[in-house]
C-alpha cells in the first residue's frame, strides 16, 4: 500500500521526522472542518486524526467522520483532537488509541481543554501546554516524591485557572502559591524529566495504523 493511501492529520503532538522513522504516510498538518472527508475522497485506505484545530478554525465534525466511516475507510484517532472523536465515535466504527482517548473514554477527560495548545503554524512546535500533560508531570512528580499532594494540588489550580494558551509551566509556577523550595524542585523535575502523554500517544497511534496497514495487505 503507497503512503499517500494512509494519510495522518499531525501537528505538535510529534514532529514530522520521529512520525516518519515510525510510518511511511501522507501527513498533513492539524485537521479542521473538511479535511478529513477530502482526505477519504481522494482515495485514503486509512485516516489518522492525531491533531485537530479547536479555536482558530472549525472543528472536525462528527458528521463528517461518520461519512468517511461509511465509505468503508478506517479512522484512527489518539493524542488530541482524535482522541475526543474517537471517544465519541467508537460506537460508529471509529478506533480510538491511548491513554488519553481511555480517559476520554472512562469519564475521567471530558473537556476538549484538556488537550488544547497554541502552537507555531509553521513548525507546529507547541507554545502552551496541554493540561492533560501537566496533570501526568504532577502525577509523576507525586510518584517520585518530588512534591507533596498539596503542591500538586495547587499547581494545577494555578493551570486551571489560565486560558489555554497562556498555560506554560514558567506562568503556572509564578503565580502558583508554592513556597520556594516546592516551586524548584518541580521545576527541576520539569526540565529534566517532563513527560509528553500526548506525544506518547500519538506513536501509539502511528504504530497502530503500521499494524492495520499489515493486515489490509495481508489480506489482499
Amino acid at each position: 500500500m503507497r503512503s499517500r493511501k494512509i494519510v495522518v492529520f499531525l501537528g505538535p503532538s510529534l514532529d514530522r521526522e520521529r512520525a516518519r522513522e515510525i510510518l511511511d504516510a501522507d501527513y498533513r498538518p492539524p485537521a479542521k472542518r473538511g479535511d478529513v472527508f477530502k482526505a477519504a475522497k481522494e482515495g485514503a485506505r486509512i485516516i489518522g486524526l492525531i491533531d485537530g484545530v479547536f479555536f482558530q478554525d472549525s472543528a472536525v465534525a462528527h458528521k463528517e467522520i461518520l461519512h468517511v466511516l461509511e465509505m468503508k475507510t478506517k479512522v484512527i484517532g489518539s493524542s488530541s483532537m482524535g482522541a475526543l472523536r474517537a471517544s465519541e465515535l467508537y460506537p460508529y466504527g471509529m478506533e480510538g488509541v491511548g491513554e488519553i482517548y481511555r480517559l476520554y473514554m472512562n469519564g475521567t477527560l471530558v473537556s476538549d481543554d484538556e488537550v488544547a495548545l497554541i502552537f507555531d503554524p509553521v513548525s507546529f512546535d507547541p507554545l502552551s501546554e496541554p493540561l492533560i500533560n501537566i496533570r501526568d508531570n504532577i502525577r509523576e512528580a507525586e510518584e517520585k516524591m518530588i512534591i507533596e499532594a498539596g503542591a500538586g494540588e495547587k499547581i494545577l489550580k494555578s493551570a486551571l485557572s489560565l486560558y489555554f494558551p497562556d498555560r506554560t509551566y514558567e506562568r503556572i509556577l509564578e503565580i502558583a502559591d508554592l513556597d520556594e523550595d516546592e516551586r524548584e524542585r518541580f521545576k527541576s523535575f520539569i526540565q529534566k524529566e517532563k513527560g509528553d502523554l500526548k506525544r506518547e500517544d500519538a506513536i501509539r497511534a502511528l504504530e497502530r495504523i503500521k499494524e492495520i496497514r499489515k493486515e489490509i495487505t495481508e489480506a489482499v
